[in-house]
């Protein structure tokens, strides 16, 4: 039950700060629940991002999910998403009634353009995470990592293909998977 509760907690705390969107919420996640609680690897941490953008909703929802199905199964996943959630549409009511009475305050408005500021920079601060994870397989830059070139080169094809062809998303992932799937079961040849 004590579990339930930290859970609970730390994912109402994850929710509370979602500001700016789901990528901008992944350091804060990973902080709790990789470096502080070690609830899970970065490994998983990482496998848990990735499925988390595949599924419908919002990433920390979808995130908080995941994570307390590993922390404690089905009573986990419901508590961590309860309390992921419940944040959110508390923090809507309120400011939704703020910015209905405040709508023309140029000082409301400028405070709206640091937050858009400050979540571009977590934004691109998730994506390098990921990426050096990926990449490395460990969050820092080291002379001495690990380099995987398969990834980098399946990265590469698919944004080329992306942005060259404009294919479909749902389709290049479905199709990256496989290949994934395919070089797992040759590396074990």
């Amino acid at each position: 039950m004590g579990e339930l509760w930290i859970l609970s907690l730390v994912f109402f705390q994850i929710g509370l700060f979602s500001i700016g969107g789901g990528y901008a919420i992944i350091p804060l996640i990973q902080e709790l629940v990789v470096e502080k609680y070690a609830w899970v690897s970065q490994r998983i941490f990482t496998d848990i991002i990735a499925i988390s953008q595949m599924t419908p909703g919002p990433l920390a929802v979808n995130a908080s999910t995941f994570v307390g199905f590993q922390i404690a199964g089905i009573p986990g996943a419901i508590t961590a998403t309860f309390g992921c959630v419940i944040s959110g549409v508390g923090i809507s009511i309120l400011l939704y009634r703020f910015f209905q009475r405040h709508d023309k305050s140029p000082y409301v408005v400028e405070a709206l353009n640091g937050l858009r500021s400050a979540s571009v920079g977590l934004m691109i601060s998730a994506a390098a995470t990921i990426l050096l994870l990926t990449f490395l397989g460990t969050s820092a830059i080291s002379l001495d990592a690990d380099v995987d070139w398969i990834a980098i080169a399946v990265f590469a094809g698919s944004l080329f293909v992306l942005r060259k062809w404009k294919m479909n998303p749902i389709l290049l992932m479905v199709l990256t998977g496989i290949l994934g799937g395919i070089t797992q079961i040759n590396s074990y040849w």
